[in-house]
């Protein structure tokens, strides 16, 4: 029982530490269900019966966890061609100039970000808009030099 307890501490720990509760779907909530009623279980002294539910759990978040699928995902962006006037909200969202560098983009992000981060009372639209238009600016900047 007690290694069963220490599996779901771990599995909610990685939870929290990935921040996959701040943006759980329904098939996630369904596999933490599914873990707590399996831990549950084994402590009641059915193990059998609460450790395949616990096990198949913690598999699926690590398989949802594999690094290859969020690599697919990042290069998508980078394919799209990029409007022009894409990249005139993006300057002035972080108030760069059109000569900016990647560094002065960075520091504009950085100097932005403090003030509208989700852990500062922001919202997450807006934190995902500003690195949005951090990324496709140093993505500009990286194809004109």
């Amino acid at each position: 029982m007690g290694l069963l307890a220490l599996a779901l501490i771990g599995l909610a720990a990685w939870l929290i530490w990935t921040g996959r509760l701040q943006r759980m779907s329904a098939k996630d909530g369904m596999a933490l269900g599914a873990a707590l009623v399996g831990a549950v279980m084994a402590a009641k002294g059915k193990p059998l019966v609460g450790a395949p539910l616990l096990l198949g759990a913690t598999l699926f978040f690590f398989a949802k966890s594999r690094p290859g699928k969020a690599k697919a995902r990042s290069d998508q962006p980078a394919t799209r061609a990029v409007s022009p006037q894409a990249l005139i909200d993006a300057r002035k969202l972080l108030g760069v100039g059109p000569d900016a560098d990647a560094s002065a983009i960075r520091a504009a992000h950085r100097r932005l970000i403090a003030s509208v981060h989700p852990d500062k009372g922001g919202t997450e639209a807006l934190a995902a808009q500003i690195n949005a238009a951090r990324d496709l600016l140093i993505r500009e900047a990286a194809r004109r030099h």
